[in-house]
């Protein structure tokens, strides 16, 4: 069977300028960092606010939360789960965070919006873990996924199904025509992943993960489910 690929985006969105999303009203990069890595960092906002304006906004429904980020981080310094792929990473706010807290763990993000890879790769380097914290700019279907030990899924295609006003932008298609193909191009994915494989998954992705997973971390007290699930032999 074919793997499921990525397709490669270009042009059209509006460049946004260093000093604006440098804005800041909290905490110093290094300060933030330091809080992040300990696990004390309990405002979103010390960390949106290296975001322009109108991506901060966002940031209670699109971003995933700190505390998500820490449990995550958590099981992967337990498990030693090595590198992690994003599906859908916007801008970049769980491999930044997540990587400040597990320093053995490589993150790839997979965002379609160009915009937002931009924005990505420069939160990672305002936080210094642009060594480890990468983002590639597609959408599924055309070029092969990196491959990772475990793969992330924030709800990555919900946005097909809401309402303008809850959309992030107009730039990409969004339908509910895609949201099913996507879905079914993700439970290809993991039918095809290596045992061994994690998928680590906030709030679904829109379909029930495939025989041969079974879940191994759970938290159920954050704002949504977070579940860790593992490949097995059948």
């Amino acid at each position: 069977m074919t793997t499921p690929r990525l397709q490669l985006l270009v042009g059209g969105a509006r460049a946004e300028t260093r000093a604006d999303a440098a804005a800041v009203d909290g905490p110093s990069a290094a300060r933030v960092a330091q809080l992040v890595r300990r696990g004390n960092c309990w405002s979103e906002r010390w960390v949106d606010q290296f975001l322009p304006t109108d991506l901060r906004r966002l940031s209670s429904q699109h971003w995933t939360p700190l505390p998500v980020t820490r449990r995550a981080a958590q099981w992967i310094r337990e498990l030693g789960i090595g590198s992690m792929v994003d599906i859908g990473s916007g801008v970049g706010k769980f491999c930044v965070a997540t990587a400040l807290a597990a320093e053995d763990c490589t993150f790839v993000g997979v965002e379609q919006r160009p915009r937002l890879v931009r924005e990505a790769a420069r939160l990672a380097e305002t936080f210094g873990v642009q060594d480890r914290v990468t983002f590639v700019q597609g959408t599924l279907g055309e070029l092969e996924l990196p491959l990772a030990s475990a793969y992330y899924l924030f709800n990555p295609f919900g946005e097909n199904l809401h309402g303008r006003a809850d959309q992030i932008d107009a730039a990409v298609e969004l339908s509910k025509a895609r949201y099913e193909r996507d879905v079914s191009l993700i439970r290809t994915l993991l039918r095809q992943a290596a045992y061994g494989t994690y998928v680590l998954e906030y709030n679904g992705f829109g379909g029930e993960m495939p025989p041969g997973y079974r879940p191994v971390r759970a938290d159920r007290n954050l704002p949504s489910p977070l579940r860790l699930w593992r490949k097995y032999k059948l």
